[in-house]
């Protein structure tokens, strides 16, 4: 450890105590979660449904796209309703009209205030009640099991090709028998029934239901509890107090007068000849902009199902490509070439650490994990089209087809598949870098966290097996967000920061000691508020309080970092000219000023602006989130990924120049692109529903009629013109990385490899 020991301690203990508490709360997530009935009764007994039937109809919504269609307690796509909080209303809407025909002979809107006033007293004091007993059986009055029945009825029209139903399956964006099968089809309401219960209901002992009184609903009370109020204060207050200490620990803490090393006369990655495994990254790149291509068109295509629902200018794909599948595909796919882009630099990085030369087999254990991404891209992708289709047998869907899960709908299979690639991937890593770890001399400190990163990439996308396709939804999301969260955000953000450093300090355009130092202090700052942060996204998913206080304190703490990403920009931009050779790697620097930028617009103020409680109360769901997901996933991790591809295509070609009118349009066609996507279209229409919300409920902010209006129709189309912009964007970058990569390799000599000193 040497001159970074309280470096290393202070990250070491930042881990200990953050894990222990997602871990220590973790558990409360299994132990407090909703109960599930073990059977659902009318008056005398008579048995509607049990927990098996429940689980059934789970798995229904799993094999129909599940949170690619609508949202289930706030998490999924935003065209169709949140299936909780409209299932809810309508069950409330319906018990009131039969109470107002059973005492007053007359349809609730007739009614008098006082009148309406005392039935939505009754209202509430049976539906926020606590029916389960002891022998967890839930009893419901005669009343509320026809409110079911009548609810009930609305879906399974819906969801079938009922004609009455059909305008509205156009406006939510589904296609025609949405899920064919009458039986399933009545479990599915079990399980949406469930959901809406859990909302409505008290959690024993406690003024707030199962899910902290979410969504806003006004008939039955369900309105932001005390503690949300109080962690949402709580969260602005560390988050003032972290950017503070931040500004204080800059300002006194930096060493201000360490001066640049002075860059050799030559790119010194450009005196090492190419490894066979490193001559053969180039598929990876091209796998890279293939996908990332496919993922925009197919974006493009699933933006424009929200203003013609079924069609594509005039033309029915709903039948063959519905809402729920290109969604699917369009968020699978950035993921895949997403990832596919750290996978290459790093194992581009791995020879180099190794002294210039290959382990033996690492090109075979390059090809053959290059071939299992594309069996597992081919096969998930397959898997997702034949289970939305009802193709697939439904034992078979969570195996094969579709997990119905948001970022993890690959099959099981498939999920599994990929996992084992990506322990792969590790594993051709760590026989490159760790006998460079090994090795005497030299400071090790960089490299040595550089392995942590890898390591952890490599065994922390395995929480996404931890839950079954029968688990308990509360606990499926604490794990579920495991892989969005900590797996993406958390340890590919500091193997990023890390893998830059080692690169910019092995070119000697930054110290070895500047590099460790900042890597290491960035990593705690990231993990301090990442990993405990993840509880951020379970305020709401039948958690209880502590849940939401470790989420609200910590998740602010997440933003804190991203406060003096300006400068990193400017550190970044400004290594352009440290040399003459670094003009090479102009446009690869220009994606990194940009993923410091999107970080602190996307990231942080677009992801604080849905992070406290009491705003995520009211926009969950709602088109807010879309803006902080466009804006980070590819603002970030997008341009991360096409800057490392850059980078690798840089030195797989080292005679290759990059077109300036090419990069010029990549570069600021995706920037404007995105935009233009988020500030002419969605966050427009966020904001908008967000008044609804606050308003009327979030049943309303996503109900057919509110979605159908023309301002917001209109709000949607107008989201073309960002789309082509980004689309251009995509298409020069891509036909650059193709360029490059059919350029011809260089005629004049190279050196002999040479060892890579640890930075």
């Amino acid at each position: 450890m040497g001159q970074y020991k309280k470096l290393w301690f202070t990250l070491i203990g930042v881990l200990i105590v953050t894990f222990s508490l997602l871990g220590y709360y973790g558990t409360e997530v299994y132990r407090q979660a909703p109960p599930i009935p073990a059977q659902v009764t009318a008056p005398g007994g008579k048995l509607l449904f049990d927990r098996e039937g429940i689980l059934d109809g789970q798995t229904a919504w799993q094999s129909v796209g599940g949170m690619q269609l609508g949202s289930i307690w706030g998490h999924g796509a935003y065209q169709a309703p949140d299936w909780t909080a409209d299932w809810l209303h309508r069950e409330l809407m319906a018990w009131l009209e039969l109470a107002a025909q059973d005492q007053h002979g007359k349809a609730y809107a007739a009614l008098d205030g006082p009148a309406q006033a005392a039935l939505r007293e009754a209202l509430k004091l049976e539906y926020r009640g606590n029916g389960v007993d002891a022998a967890q059986e839930l009893h419901l009055s005669a009343r509320r099991v026809e409110a079911i029945r009548v609810t009930a009825s609305y879906y399974d029209q819906l969801f079938s090709d009922a004609p009455a139903l059909r305008s509205s399956r156009e406006h939510y964006a589904m296609k025609e028998n949405t899920l064919p099968s009458a039986e399933r089809r009545q479990q599915m309401t079990q399980f949406f029934f469930w959901t809406a219960w859990a909302a409505a209901t008290e959690r024993p002992g406690h003024d707030v239901t199962y899910t902290n009184n979410w969504p806003h609903e006004p008939l039955i009370g369900n309105r932001p509890s005390g503690e949300n109020v109080v962690w949402s204060v709580a969260s602005v207050v560390v988050l003032l107090a972290g950017v503070g200490f931040l500004v204080w620990g800059w300002a006194f803490l930096r060493d201000h007068d360490e001066p640049l090393p002075a860059p050799g006369a030559r790119d010194p990655l450009t005196t090492f000849a190419l490894t066979p495994s490193q001559r053969g990254l180039g598929k990876y790149l091209f796998l890279v902009v293939a996908l990332f291509v496919f993922q925009v068109f197919i974006g493009g295509f699933t933006a424009h199902y929200t203003v013609e629902g079924q069609q594509f200018y005039g033309i029915d794909v709903s039948r063959w490509f519905p809402y729920a599948l290109t969604r699917t595909w369009h968020i699978q796919a950035a993921l895949f070439w997403i990832a596919t882009g750290f996978l290459a630099a790093g194992l581009f990085l791995a020879p180099l650490i190794n002294g210039g030369k290959d382990p033996k087999w690492q090109r075979l254990g390059v090809d053959v994990l290059f071939w299992a991404l594309v069996v597992v891209v081919v096969g998930s992708f397959v898997g997702n089209y034949l289970a939305i289709a009802q193709v697939m047998p439904p034992e078979w869907n969570f195996w094969l087809g579709h997990q119905g899960y948001e970022y993890v709908d690959l099959g099981r299979l498939w999920q599994i598949g990929k996992y084992i690639g990506i322990l792969l991937w590790l594993a051709l890593m760590l026989r490159g870098v760790v006998p460079a770890l090994l090795s005497k001399g030299g400071d090790k400190n960089l490299l040595a966290l550089l392995t942590a990163s890898v390591g952890a990439i490599g065994l922390f996308y395995g929480a996404g097996l931890f839950y079954g396709e029968r688990t308990h939804l509360s606990v499926m999301e604490y794990w579920r967000w495991w892989v969005v969260h900590l797996w993406v955000e958390g340890f590919f953000e500091v193997f990023a920061t890390t893998a830059l450093a080692f690169i910019f300090s092995t070119l000697g355009l930054v110290s070895g000691r500047m590099a460790t130092a900042a890597s290491l202090a960035s990593a705690s700052l990231f993990m301090l508020g990442g990993i405990p942060g993840t509880f951020h996204h379970l305020y709401f998913a039948g958690t209880t309080t502590p849940v939401m206080a470790i989420g609200a304190s910590f998740s602010a703490l997440e933003v804190v970092p991203l406060i003096v990403l300006g400068h990193e920009a400017w550190e970044n931009w400004r290594l352009k000219d440290r040399a003459a050779w670094m003009e090479h790697l102009r446009w690869p620097l220009m994606c990194f000023v940009a993923v410091a930028f999107w970080n602190m617009l996307g990231a942080g103020v677009f992801g604080f602006m849905i992070n406290p409680p009491m705003a995520l109360y009211y926009i969950q769901g709602l088109n807010t989130t879309p803006v902080h997901a466009h804006a980070a996933l590819f603002g970030v991790y997008g341009f991360l990924a096409l800057g490392f591809t850059l980078l690798v295509l840089r030195y797989l070609r080292p005679d290759y120049r990059f077109s300036k009118p090419l990069m010029m349009t990549a570069f600021w066609g995706l920037n404007a692109g995105l935009v233009l996507m988020i500030f002419t279209s969605l966050l427009p229409i966020g904001i908008i529903q967000f008044h609804a919300s606050v308003t009327e409920g979030l049943w309303h902010a996503r109900s057919e009629a509110f979605m159908q209006q023309p301002l917001l129709q209109n709000l949607r189309w107008v989201r073309t013109f960002g789309d082509v912009v980004f689309i251009v964007g995509a298409l020069a970058m891509a036909l650059q990385v193709v360029l490059g990569l059919l350029g011809k390799a260089p005629k004049t000599p190279v050196p002999q490899p040479q060892a890579v000193r640890a930075a």
